[in-house]
């Protein structure tokens, strides 16, 4: 388990907004009854930089965000569970380069919907519990993770449908896995987080040869030798609640919990001692009345700066560049109340999305000056 490093002050952010970028809400659409739990551009493919995936309920909508702030749906999908409710969504593709959406939430099954003829392509059957969250792996965008209520994390290949790795067991989770994140360089490694309050990195690269044979295998998907991987290279405890959001930035860790702020730490891990080290927490960004789990915050293509929801319908945006933490801007609106799951930046940061607890989706665009 590692220690947090003493010795080192973290530079907490100030909630006075810098205002060097200002936004002004250009839309909002009221996508259903059902809270919306995730919303995502697609980073993956340039063509469709510009369209987002939205998960409420038992259904995932495509929209393409216009000029002007003009919003327009491209395609919907209804899952034949009418009691499914969806978590979690992430953009994937084929070995083709075909855009697939890989969708998980309360009835533990994803589905990979092949965006191009508006069919399921597979169906990932395997969690025992629910599935918390979904990320696609940028440099394979075949191979996505998924977080799970039954305490594991596993790796998956969306073309042929393979459930290659497990993550779990004697130093796994011990309680729900709410987030996970591959690393941007580091193809082999992962960082897992939950309510046990730990943040785990995990390493794929001794079992790597199961992620190649996941491609080429051509028996029934549920033959393939699925492997079991019980142990991390490396356990933080930097929160002491809840961890429901982690993301990489480069090599250090952005994290959050319910405490209504996000870290910037650096795991330092002892090379000859697998799961040691210490955690040292470099930055702190304040987010006021974000004390529940399920806030996720995201990020633009570059890391440039993050945006988060909070329980009354305000977003925050930080600058991920500055030392200490600049607060870019606070974007509200008087009828923005309700609770924002998740935002969504876009490629450039320029847009900013937020997916609500009442079933809208608001749209804040950069005023140019």
């Amino acid at each position: 388990m590692s220690k947090v490093a003493l010795g080192h002050e973290s530079l907490v952010g100030s909630l006075l907004p810098s205002n060097k970028k200002s936004y002004k809400v250009t839309n909002r659409i009221q996508e259903g009854k059902k809270p919306l739990y995730a919303l995502v551009f697609n980073f993956l493919d340039a063509r469709f930089f510009t369209v987002f995936a939205v998960a409420g309920g038992n259904r995932i909508t495509l929209y393409n965000c216009l000029e002007d702030g003009a919003i327009s749906a491209l395609q919907s999908y209804s899952d034949e569970d009418k009691d499914e409710s969806f978590y979690t969504v992430s953009w994937a593709c084929s070995v083709n380069g075909d855009p697939f959406v890989a969708a998980g939430g309360l009835k533990g099954i994803i589905r990979v919907i092949d965006v191009n003829n508006e069919m399921i392509h597979k169906s990932l059957v395997g969690h025992g519990d629910s599935v918390n969250e979904i990320r696609t792996q940028p440099l394979k965008p075949q191979l996505v993770i998924t977080a799970s209520k039954d305490e594991s994390v596993r790796l998956w290949n969306v073309e042929t449908g393979i459930c290659i790795l497990i993550f779990a067991g004697a130093g796994g989770h011990r309680y729900e896995v709410l987030s996970v994140d591959f690393h941007p360089s580091d193809i082999y490694r992962f960082t897992s987080c939950g309510m046990d309050t730990t943040i785990k990195i995990w390493s794929m690269k001794e079992f790597w040869t199961y992620v190649e044979k996941s491609f080429t295998w051509t028996d029934d998907p549920s033959k393939f030798p699925t492997k079991f991987v019980q142990f991390p290279v490396f356990t933080a405890s930097v929160h002491t609640n809840y961890v429901d959001c982690n993301r990489w930035f480069g090599d250090f860790i952005l994290s959050k919990s319910v405490d209504n702020e996000i870290l910037l730490w650096e795991p330092q891990l002892k090379e000859n001692s697998p799961g040691e080290g210490t955690s040292d927490v470099l930055q702190r960004y304040p987010i006021p009345l974000c004390d529940i789990w399920f806030i996720k915050f995201s990020c633009d293509l570059h890391f440039n700066a993050l945006a988060i929801g909070n329980q009354e319908g305000k977003i925050y945006v930080w600058d991920l560049k500055s030392c200490p933490p600049v607060l870019i801007t606070k974007l509200s609106h008087h009828q923005s109340k309700y609770v924002i799951r998740q935002t969504a930046m876009s490629v450039d940061g320029s847009t900013i999305l937020a997916g609500c607890e009442d079933g809208t989706i608001w749209r804040w665009d950069v005023v140019t000056k």
